[in-house]
């Protein structure tokens, strides 16, 4: 797909980090941008900044992301690109002691839904309704009707402890990542997950420097914490390259989790 000023893309989480740098580089080819996000104020300054649109959208609420497509279609039109970046992340042991008290507990259901639905679920309504609205459009030239590209993690093949939750939510996109793209190979439209590792992230970046300079460290080269920038390079290569379908792609320096 040709990037310019006839497409329009939608990017979740794309106030912010990951989303933002995407956002950032198809709004710099021409792509007409939409950006759905919880974050009002980084959202609508980045909107503005870009020459898009915001939409104040929680992904796990089905009326609000059906009023978020409404609006940035009534923008811009139907999207040919949808981005996930919207996601969150929960950190506790399935079970085990308090260490200062010896009181036994376990991980709360409720944040182990909770990241599940925005996670996973978020991600998956947002994949059918936006798929739903690329079946109204006439294809390109090739044939394309459009792309979507998803956000997992390197926790989906190697999470770390505390991150049954996470790991469980992020394994799943890219255990849908195939059946979705086989269930719209007949409507040209390409589905794709990237699996970032340790990037600087706004998340990332109110750690202690000491820990950031650690986990910069554990990646095998090159020995620093990933650009956003770089996410989006990649997120750029999979809408360009009419080849790359069904792929859960790693981009983390070579680096594989440790237990801890």
């Amino acid at each position: 797909m040709k990037l310019d000023s006839s497409i329009a893309a939608v990017i979740t989480g794309g106030a912010s980090g990951l989303g933002a740098a995407t956002a950032r580089r198809l709004a710099g080819a021409g792509v007409k941008v939409a950006l759905f996000d919880l974050n009002a104020e980084l959202g609508e300054a980045l909107a503005r900044e870009l020459g898009g649109v915001f939409c104040k959208v929680d992904v796990t609420n089905e009326e609000q992301v059906d009023a978020a497509f409404a609006k940035a279609r009534a923008a811009h039109g139907q999207e040919r690109v949808l981005v996930n970046c919207a996601g969150t992340g929960f950190s506790a042991k399935t079970a085990g002691r308090d260490k200062s008290t010896g009181e036994i507990r376990h991980f709360p259901v409720a944040n182990f839904n909770r990241i599940i639905q925005i996670n996973l679920v978020g991600t998956f309504s947002c994949i059918a309704k936006s798929a739903a609205g690329m079946l109204t459009l006439d294809p390109l030239d090739d044939g394309e009707r459009g792309t979507i590209i998803n956000t997992a993690s390197v926790a989906a093949e190697d999470g770390q402890m505390g991150q049954a939750a996470y790991s469980a939510s992020k394994a799943a996109i890219t255990g849908m990542t195939l059946p979705i793209a086989r269930d719209l190979m007949s409507e040209g439209i390409r589905v794709n997950t990237i699996m970032p590792g340790l990037f600087n992230t706004p998340l990332m970046q109110g750690l202690p420097d000491n820990v950031k300079s650690a986990l910069a460290a554990s990646v095998p080269f090159p020995k620093r914490l990933g650009d956003p920038d770089e996410y989006a390079q990649l997120a750029e290569t999979m809408i360009v390259n009419r080849y790359f379908n069904g792929e859960s792609v790693r981009l983390d320096g070579a680096i594989r989790m440790a237990a801890r």
